[in-house]
């Protein structure tokens, strides 16, 4: 089932479970986020990405260029694990790790976690790549992601339940658009998906597709 058909199919179960007026808030701070064009400053294909080092789900520093004189690295930048639509993200590109591999690609995945958050991330969907901790933002911003959850949104997650400051060690609710880059041994992005639209996500078989034509 490609990662589309499982947002979808999360998505019937979402609005036959959460009321129509958090539905509508949902929908309406989601256009307004779009209508804001945040992508339109990230990084893009033909851009180079400046080296940077994260600490990972074990406590271990992770160097981009390190893992570049291995081969191509996939960034999957994702909110937190209190968001379904990125543990469905990371499940699915977990499910392509091995065919990622036969074009010797690096898989990495960065969030605001705190680092306790990060290993938990990594062990409720049982992901056998490194999962970043980028606390801060700073590598988030580095890309051209970052953005302030609008403050209705900021409420109903609180509502929700989730603590911003046990995830994420302060209250700022600034956070990456999800995104998924693919860059080459010479540091140069040559895939790129990122929409303001949280929803939406990378499919693991484009991605694939992307390393694939780099190889010929």
């Amino acid at each position: 089932m490609s990662l589309k058909a499982q947002i979808d199919a999360y998505n019937v179960q979402k609005e036959a479970k959460l009321p129509a007026d958090v539905l509508a808030l949902m929908d309406t701070t989601n256009e307004e986020l779009i209508a804001q064009h945040i992508k339109g400053n990230a990084l893009q294909i033909g851009a180079k990405v400046e080296n940077f080092s994260l600490v990972n789900h074990n406590g271990e520093s992770i160097e981009l260029n390190d893992l570049l004189n291995k081969g191509p690295v996939i960034v999957s930048f994702y909110r937190g694990s209190w968001c379904p639509y990125c543990n469905l993200e990371l499940k699915a590109l977990n499910d392509y790790l091995a065919q990622f591999k036969t074009q010797s690609a690096q898989l990495i995945a960065i969030s605001p976690q705190l680092p306790d958050e990060t290993l938990s991330t990594k062990q409720k969907n049982e992901l056998d790549f490194d999962v970043l901790s980028d606390v801060c933002n700073k590598v988030a911003e580095q890309f051209g992601l970052l953005f302030t959850l609008d403050e209705r949104i900021q409420a109903l997650y609180t509502q929700f339940g989730i603590d911003f400051e046990h995830y994420y060690g302060d209250k700022s609710f600034k956070l990456p658009l999800p995104a998924t880059y693919v860059i080459n041994q010479e540091g140069v992005i040559t895939y790129a998906f990122l929409n303001e639209d949280y929803t939406l996500r990378a499919e693991p078989i484009d991605i694939m597709a992307a390393l694939e034509s780099e190889q010929n």
